[in-house]
């Protein structure tokens, strides 16, 4: 398997070979301002798809995986992925069990995927992507230094997965007073001197974009070894398709059956899992893509408008993960959406540097965005959250947090008598404690091990949205 840039340029491999899987690894953009993509997609046939359904996790992440990695011997590959998933890092033999809805909605399902270290759905990749770093760095013989941005799980999620690893560096950029006092405590508390936690004063999309534009500097780059763990990381998202292969195994008795997904949306990386695994082959009918009143994904799926917003529109919410207005996934997406046409892309996102904004709604990819890749979306506002986590919690018994309310929510407007419904759970409840006192007047659960977590020391350092500001830290650090 080679990569491919979304923009069309090459990735600096040695001797100008196509690049593979541990190239693009530890890279952040492509040199082009392109995201990593395979120049295919591996296609599942009926027989392996029913030889798949009946491995552990770890198994099936693996046979999912090595058609991406080539380049990792296979026995290495295994080891890695087989460390990875465990009942002790994930809680269950399991890993992500799946729970009926039926009292709330007959054909809800919720795919758990909290159950990791920080109890947040991004750990299922980021502890994948933690032993990945490890084993090509001392492949390599170098240091990393991971620059990444959070609007609340993903930071956690990476500290986590990088911490006590030889020869890495973790500066993490987050919106000052954005997050929840759950998440900030969660990171902010992490002893560890190479980790660095950065408030930047300013929103989600401020960090995102300046963590793309010291990837976007070639030479620093290089001369200071930065890698990104952001969910533009290719190999974060490849380890997300496994969960759909798993979810869907679970929820049906056959390869006959279809399945549908809701996922609640940001950033795009999730759901593009998602995409990724339809395109493999995997029998999804729906990807519904779920987001809070930050709508630009939705009004994309709705109108063929795609819009994205500044600091003063995006809006801080009880769901703040999904506080995004440019998705930066998106553009892997749409790659595949253009027939893969690089250029064409590229005068796409050149219609976002002008003018904020494209408009496919008169074109002929508009309709296939729901009738060949099967998307469709909605919005789901903080009243209908809290109005859902009440009824989820009434009918079933079961506390959700406010990010998958949200799925929840948009899921009840595309269910389909006798297609499984699965939703994408993204936190532990606990993670977002004032809005589950809200919607059920009481306080969320703890999670063992978490119960002192908000009187824990907690340390960061406040810099402004600058780009400048955070490359003199980096500097000073490294």
């Amino acid at each position: 398997m080679n990569y491919v840039s979304t923009r069309g340029g090459a990735f600096a491999v040695d001797g100008g070979r196509p690049a593979r899987f541990l190239d693009i690894l530890l890279e952040g953009l492509a040199p082009d301002g392109g995201l990593a993509m395979p120049d295919h997609y591996p296609r599942i046939d009926a027989t392996t798809l029913e030889a798949w359904r009946y491995l552990s996790y770890g198994e099936l992440a693996f046979e999912v995986i090595r058609p991406f990695a080539t380049d990792i011997p296979l026995a290495d590959l295994r080891g890695i992925v087989m460390k990875t998933y465990t009942a002790e890092v994930f809680g269950s033999h399991e890993i992500t069990p799946l729970t009926s809805l039926a009292a709330y909605a007959p054909e809800l399902r919720l795919l758990d995927l909290s159950s990791g270290p920080t109890l947040a759905f991004k750990d299922l990749a980021m502890q994948l992507l933690g032993n990945l770093f490890e084993y090509a760095l001392a492949r390599k013989g170098q240091p990393l230094n991971i620059v990444g941005a959070t609007s609340g799980d993903t930071g956690s999620a990476a500290e986590y997965a990088m911490h006590g690893k030889k020869g890495v560096q973790v500066f993490m950029l987050s919106p000052r007073g954005r997050m929840s006092a759950f998440q900030t405590a969660q990171m902010f508390s992490l002893d560890d001197p190479h980790i660095h936690n950065l408030a930047i004063d300013g929103v989600f999309d401020d960090c995102q974009d300046i963590v793309k534009a010291v990837s976007a500097d070639a030479a620093f780059k290089r001369d200071h070894a930065i890698g990104t763990v952001n969910s533009i990381n290719w190999a974060r998202v490849v380890a997300q398709v496994v969960y759909y292969f798993r979810g869907y195994f679970m929820a049906t008795g056959s390869n006959d059956e279809r399945v549908s997904f809701t996922v609640p949306s940001g950033n795009f990386g999730n759901i593009c899992a998602g995409h990724i695994a339809r395109m493999m082959g995997l029998p999804i009918d729906r990807l519904v893509c779920a987001t809070n009143e930050n709508d630009v994904l939705d009004e994309f799926f709705r109108t063929g408008v795609y819009r994205v917003r500044g600091a003063a529109e995006t809006h801080a919410t009880s769901s703040p993960s999904m506080d995004i207005s440019k998705a930066s996934n998106f553009e892997r997406f749409v790659f595949d959406l253009v027939g893969r046409d690089a250029d064409e892309l590229k005068r796409l996102w050149q219609q976002i540097d002008r003018d904020g904004r494209f408009d496919l709604s008169q074109s002929p990819l508009f309709a296939q965005i729901q009738e060949r890749y099967g998307f469709v979306s909605g919005q789901c506002s903080h009243a209908e959250r809290i109005g859902t986590i009440r009824a989820v919690h009434d009918e079933t018994g079961i506390v959700i947090d406010p990010h998958t309310a949200v799925a929840v929510k948009v899921a009840r407007d595309f269910e389909m008598p006798r297609i499984p419904m699965v939703v994408l759970e993204t936190a532990k409840p606990a993670k977002f404690n004032e809005t589950i006192r809200e919607a059920l007047g009481r306080e969320a659960d703890m999670p063992p091990g978490f119960e002192d977590l908000l009187e824990r020391p907690c340390t960061s350092t406040e810099l402004p949205a600058d780009v400048a500001a955070v490359k003199g830290y980096i500097l000073a650090h490294v």
